[in-house]
């Protein structure tokens, strides 16, 4: 391991094999610092999420910098009135966090309590990353007046580097292939014991260092503004057809009451693979299958809803991917079979594209 290495950070591993990342203290101080200038200034943090994880991490190394001391949300069940009660004791006037999407949604359908709402609405910035964030999350917050800032990031890049889409600090994106490549003060030394994965992910061209993120994504060429799509090994080939389930997953969740859905792959005898959905509760999914069709094509087309007691999720927040696959293969949903679905929108076979 490199002399110059400060933390390793051992990757969640919700969809793969977890990675250990290796970061140098000026990668973590580079993104410390970029973000005090994109956030308007260096304050007080609450540290709501586990520091084996980058983002915990990094709000310790934001707080070391801004030589401020960090209250510290007791770990297990995330409650709304024990997040209020620690940041109703923060002093400094510029006041941040860091959540994941279900600890926001928590809180935000808890704000009918005013001590909450108030509270939210004393924090300069609450930054959500992590995963993917749902639009009527940004929206609800957006009508309470709580400013939340959207974080693009991973432990290979000291935690979010972009914010809202624009990159911040010395950050620069490029797409290359579709996916989107990363380079700046920020990037890690690569992986501990893991050459070829590191000689894989960071490569370097003309002097510059990028790195892989493996997200499929682009750039406006006139604003600079990021767009990420999903993962680019979140790909199943369903008829013939490339299907990204993250993008079947954000219309999916975009339907009543499976705003928490989760949407994974499984093989199938007559397409190949077939995209499935796992919720959690009873919500109606009469039209699902239809409105994913509507939006992203007949490929698209939910095989299944597998109904499940919760979803099931790491210590980041993040749904546990392959617990909720392993869940889908062992439901038989006989009343909600393929050839229902087929039978329903008139799919006939591989490549019907009419």
């Amino acid at each position: 391991m490199p002399k110059r290495v400060a933390v390793v950070i051992e990757t969640s591993g919700s969809t793969d094999t977890p990675k250990r990342v290796m970061l140098a203290t000026n990668a973590l101080l580079a993104g410390a610092a970029a973000s005090a200038v994109a956030l308007g200034g260096a304050g007080q943090w609450l540290l709501a999420l586990p520091v084996h994880y980058i983002a915990g991490v990094q709000v310790l190394v934001r707080s070391i910098a801004a030589e401020t001391t960090p209250l510290v949300l007791p770990p297990g069940h995330f409650d709304p009135q024990d997040f209020r009660r620690l940041a109703e004791a923060m002093t400094d006037p510029l006041r941040y966090t860091a959540l994941v999407p279900v600890q926001l949604a928590r809180l935000l359908d808890a704000a009918d309590d005013p001590a909450l709402l108030a509270v939210l609405r004393r924090f300069t910035a609450i930054l959500v990353g992590g995963q993917m964030i749902r639009p009527d999350l940004i929206a609800q917050a957006e009508a309470l007046d709580v400013r939340v800032v959207r974080t693009y990031g991973s432990s290979e890049t000291a935690g979010g580097c972009v914010y809202n889409g624009v990159p911040i600090g010395d950050t620069l994106v490029r797409v290359v292939d579709g996916q989107l490549e990363l380079s700046g003060s920020v990037l890690a030394e690569g992986y501990l014991d893991d050459e070829a994965r590191s000689t894989d992910h960071f490569l370097l061209e003309h002097g510059v260092r990028w790195y892989r993120t493996g997200d499929l994504g682009g750039v406006d060429p006139s604003s600079g503004r990021v767009t990420v799509l999903g993962r680019a090994d979140n790909v199943i080939i369903s008829g013939g057809e490339k299907v990204s389930l993250d993008a079947v997953e954000r219309t999916v969740r975009a339907y009543p009451g499976f705003e928490e859905a989760v949407v994974v792959g499984a093989d199938d005898a007559t397409w190949g693979q077939v995209p499935i959905v796992v919720v959690a509760g009873g919500a109606a999914d009469e039209g699902l299958a239809a409105s994913v069709v509507a939006m992203l094509g007949r490929a698209a087309r939910p095989a299944r809803v597998v109904r499940v007691p919760e979803i099931v999720l790491l210590a980041s927040g993040k749904p546990d991917r392959r617990a909720l696959a392993t869940a889908a293969l062992a439901d038989p949903a006989p009343d909600s079979s393929m050839e229902a679905w087929h039978k329903e929108l008139g799919r006939s076979g591989p490549n019907n594209n009419d």
